[in-house]
C-alpha cells in the first residue's frame, strides 16, 4: 500500500511542526511539503500533487477556506482537511469542499487516520469533531446496522 502524501499549510511554525510530527507518527502517511499561505498552498499542491492537504483556516492572503475551494475544484485535486484553533461555528465552512474540519487541539494520529478513511471517497462534506467521534464509534461496532444489527451512538447518551 502506497503512503498517503501530505502537504501541511499553516502560517505558524509551531503548529506546522506539530502537524508534521502527527503525520510522522501515523503509519502510512508522509509529509511531502508545506506552505505558509493560501497562495503558496496552491502552488505547492500543483507541484507536488499530494493526496491530502492539512489546511489551517486562517492564513495570510487568501484564507484556508478559499484555498480549499480552489484545490478541490481541480480535477484530481487532493482531499483537504481544515484545521483551526477556532470553534467550528466561528468559521464559515459550508460549500468549501473540505472533507473534514478538526480542531487543532484534537488532531492526532488516530484522528488523522479516521479522517483519511472517511474522506477517501472525496465527498465534499464538512464533518465536525462530533461526527468523527461518531464514525469512530460506528467503525468499532462489528454488527452492521444494515444486516439487523444495532449501532448505538455513544455520543447521544446523556452524560454529565
Amino acid at each position: 500500500m502506497a503512503e498517503v502524501r501530505v502537504v501541511i499549510v499553516d502560517d505558524q511554525e509551531p503548529f506546522l511542526l506539530a502537524m508534521a510530527a502527527v503525520v510522522a507518527e501515523t503509519d502510512g502517511f508522509v509529509v511531502v511539503g508545506s506552505a505558509s499561505s493560501g497562495e503558496e498552498s496552491l502552488a505547492v499542491a500543483a507541484e507536488l500533487r499530494p493526496d491530502l492537504v492539512l489546511m489551517d483556516v486562517h492564513l495570510p492572503g487568501i484564507d484556508g477556506v478559499e484555498a480549499t475551494r480552489r484545490l478541490v475544484a481541480e480535477r484530481g485535486g487532493p482531499v483537504v482537511v481544515l484545521l483551526s484553533t477556532y470553534d467550528e461555528d466561528q468559521v464559515d465552512l459550508l460549500g468549501c469542499g473540505a472533507a473534514a474540519y478538526v480542531a487543532k487541539g484534537a488532531f492526532g494520529p488516530d484522528r488523522l487516520s479516521t479522517v483519511w478513511a472517511g474522506a477517501r471517497g472525496h465527498r465534499p462534506v464538512v464533518d465536525t469533531d462530533r461526527d468523527l467521534e461518531r464514525q469512530d464509534a460506528v467503525a468499532r461496532d462489528q454488527r452492521p446496522a444494515d444486516r439487523g444489527g444495532t449501532v448505538e451512538d455513544p455520543l447521544d447518551a446523556d452524560t454529565p
